[in-house]
């Protein structure tokens, strides 16, 4: 039975989701809040150590700005209720990509992160602003700079994501089978599932079936 450490998670189609159900891709982002916190939940009793969520791309800044400013005002709303419940649960938050947000928001991401900074039950990496381009780029900036050779240990260690496992699993809700600049370098042997349903209606049970098949999975990686 395959080890499970970490489980990232591109979730898409709130905005389809709110427009199908209630003509406004605002509702559809609301509602998809109520799954990640099912889902986090889940994942404590799974006793899987780290959980990263896929929440704004730096692609994502082409939408329209009322959409925008919505879903930065939504995420503040949440984690000021959270920050408390993140903290009571052991749960590590941090923050994948560049904060270029409003000052109030970027000091709150902050303010979480270092509250939470020594929780271990859980980490969960918010992927925000975050392009796997811009990662990629950004280390070997690094490595030239402190003047290091480019090998893939040090280009690993200069990642967003330094001193976390890569995903075992990736689970993309939607109906849509593409990364999206997503983990491109940490993916490179993680299992891959597509799932049809949009994020919002995306559930406890539909999470274990993934889990479950995962686990059956024989993982080669590269071998016979």
């Amino acid at each position: 039975m395959n080890p499970l450490n970490h489980v990232a998670i591109i979730m898409d189609g709130n905005g389809r989701w709110g427009l199908k159900y209630k003509k406004s891709r605002n509702a559809g982002h609301k509602e998809g809040l109520k799954t990640v916190e099912k889902i986090i939940k889940e994942t404590i009793k799974k006793k899987i150590k780290f959980l990263t969520l896929y929440a704004f791309s730096t692609e994502n800044w082409k939408r329209p700005h009322k959409e925008i400013n919505y879903l930065f005002s939504l995420l503040e709303n949440f984690l000021k209720k959270q920050i408390i419940v993140l903290n009571d649960n052991k749960i590590k938050l941090k923050i994948l990509g560049k904060k270029n947000f409003s000052k109030k928001l970027n000091n709150l991401l902050s303010k979480c992160e270092k509250i939470n900074k020594n929780n271990s039950q859980l980490q969960v990496n918010l992927a925000l602003n975050y392009g796997s381009k811009k990662e990629i780029l950004d280390a070997i900036k690094n490595l030239v700079k402190k003047k290091l050779s480019i090998n893939e240990h040090n280009l690993t260690s200069n990642l967003y994501t330094s001193k976390i496992p890569d995903p075992d699993i990736l689970i993309r809700t939607g109906d849509t089978n593409r990364l999206s600049n997503f983990l491109l370098w940490q993916l490179a042997y993680t299992e891959i599932f597509f799932h049809k349903k949009l994020w919002p209606d995306f559930n406890e049970k539909n999470y274990r079936q993934i889990i479950n098949r995962y686990k059956k999975i024989k993982r080669n990686y590269g071998s016979i």
